[in-house]
């Protein structure tokens, strides 16, 4: 008994603030009106002041044509000012994406109620789910165990240095097809370069003769992770923020239509992906794994040094196995609640009620019911270590989704696709390879979340004027923008890989410019061939 009081932690939590006090202990200055204006006048503040600005200009100055284009004009004055914020970065992106909740009630575009509703939908619970089970993989270290045992599979003797980087590539874009690319890389990045520690630095920094075949190796390892992980992502809907503001946005402007099932995504984006990913090691090998290479680096690189590794993280744990075996239960579950009309899947058994975010939601609880077996009364996951959950990427698709909404309600779009009418004569197979480079050149500066949250509304106004189905030219325009292949700041998985200092922007441009070409000539072929067969599984819209 503690005599009636609180116990110490819980009363140190009832009386310690939310923030933690911040103490001046600096002396004090007297303040002059020339340091006011030096701490109100930074680039910073002229960034924040640039939005409200830059939306005021086209509130007051704009001219859409029309009637009635008022409400139109505001939208794409809040597109304005979102679009400086993000790409000045002068507030906190996850801060930005919640901007459309105060700034479209205010601007008359939508009320409050139904801007919120865009922030959580089937869509998001998709993402929450599947991120809390990317956490347990993360916290029992399933994703470098699973590394090391396929990349043993690779590590052959005599060691073949093209083998060994496919191991590596397949590895990562497999990780990636079941959690963002972004976590994918961050995941797999330390794998790789743990492989490459064991080669020798470079020749300034070693006195051993390094052959160049090692430094080529290295680029090879470090840009097959990087774009393993995008090509990966876009094979699955929960892969990449893109396909699911796609899939989000295809909900918004055809909720009569059946919704895109994970399924019916990976039958169209799983082909792709695999032709890109033999292209990217093709690319690879030619460039960075000359003849022989394998016979210099065996000397650095054996499969002992895998085996050695994988014996110290121990045989797999019961947690282990239940965070696989609900992982494995939840991908089963996502491919075949709708398969096709003929088959349909247990989802029919719901009448439709039920998402791919109900079973993302579903099968992530378990982990919080399902003992770890380690401690008694500890579960798979507790809510601490759910505090990792990356909001910001659930802000910003929330953001895609309510910009998506208001571009269409409030006219926007319609304006917008008639500075393009100029498509509407030409041929589909010319303007599919057209939309997916315009993507492609637009995310090499923007993030491909923004790309796409720009395009699709654009582009499903140009197929109503068409006359053809919307998502001939939505799949172009949200594969594209994920095709920035050619700058570190393109997308998160670049910067990650340039800062291991392996790589430079060469080597970038010389790999990412022939992947991005045959990225566009593959989906120029595939989506008037497979694409339409995907099409045929919805029942004809009204565009």
């Amino acid at each position: 008994m503690n005599g009636g009081h609180l116990p110490t932690a819980a009363s140190d939590d009832l009386k310690s603030p939310l923030l933690p006090v911040v103490h001046n202990d600096e002396p004090f200055e007297k303040q002059t009106l020339g340091h006011h204006l030096r701490t109100i006048f930074t680039p910073k503040n002229c960034y924040i002041a640039l939005g409200p600005l830059l939306c005021a200009v086209v509130c007051l100055c704009a001219r859409l044509g029309g009637e009635d284009t008022t409400t139109a004009k505001n939208m794409l004055g809040v597109l304005v000012w979102m679009f400086a914020w993000w790409l000045t970065e002068a507030v906190p992106m996850p801060i930005t994406s919640l901007s459309p909740l105060f700034l479209f009630p205010l601007f008359g575009i939508t009320t409050a109620d139904h801007v919120a509703s865009s922030y959580m939908d089937d869509v998001i619970s998709l993402v929450l789910g599947s991120f809390i089970l990317a956490l347990a993989v993360e916290h029992y270290n399933i994703h470098r165990r699973l590394a090391l045992n396929i990349t043993m599979v690779f590590c052959v003797e005599p060691l073949n240095a093209p083998l060994l980087l496919l191991g590596i590539c397949a590895t990562t874009a497999f990780v990636s097809m079941w959690m963002h690319n972004v976590a994918a890389t961050v995941m797999m990045m330390p794998v790789a370069t743990g492989i490459l520690q064991r080669l020798p630095s470079s020749p300034s920094s070693s006195s051993e003769m390094v052959p160049p075949a090692v430094g080529k190796f290295c680029r090879a390892v470090v840009l097959g992770v990087i774009y393993s992980a995008v090509v990966g992502g876009m094979s699955t809907l929960t892969g990449t923020g893109v396909n699911l503001i796609l899939v989000g946005m295809w909900k918004s402007y055809f909720p009569e239509a059946d919704p895109i099932s994970f399924s019916q995504w990976f039958f169209f984006g799983f082909p792709l992906a695999l032709c890109l990913f033999v292209v990217l090691w093709g690319i690879l090998c030619v460039l960075y794994c000359p003849k022989g290479s394998g016979k210099l680096l065996s000397p650095y690189l054996h499969k002992s040094h895998l085996r050695t590794e994988l014996e110290m993280l121990g045989p797999m744990s019961f947690a282990e196995k239940m965070v696989l075996s609900v992982f494995g239960g939840l991908v089963v579950l996502w491919m075949t609640r709708n398969i096709t009309d003929d088959i349909p899947g247990w989802g029919c058994i719901f009448n439709g009620r039920v998402g791919d975010g109900t079973v993302s939601v579903m099968m992530a609880t378990l982990l919080f019911i399902i003992p770890n077996g380690i401690k008694k009364g500890e579960k798979l996951m507790d809510w601490g270590k759910c505090k990792k959950l990356p909001w910001n990427i659930v802000l910003l698709l929330g953001a895609g989704f309510a910009i998506a909404d208001g571009v269409r309600t409030s006219g926007l779009a319609e304006v917008l696709s008639k500075g393009l009418v100029f498509l509407e004569t030409a041929p589909y197979w010319a303007i599919a390879p057209t939309v997916c480079l315009i993507a492609a050149s637009i995310t090499e500066f923007t993030s491909n979340n923004a790309t796409t949250t720009l395009l699709v509304p654009l582009l499903i106004e140009i197929a109503k004027n068409m006359q053809i189905h919307p998502l001939l030219l939505m799949v172009p325009g949200a594969i594209g923008s994920q095709f920035a292949f050619l700058l570190p700041t393109g997308t998160p998985s670049n910067v990650v890989g340039f800062t291991t200092g392996h790589i430079e922007i060469k080597d970038m441009i010389k790999t990412g410019l022939p992947l991005k070409i045959a990225g566009t000539a593959f989906l120029s072929v595939l989506m008037p061939t497979l694409g339409i067969l995907l099409i045929l599984l919805y029942p004809p819209l009204s565009v």
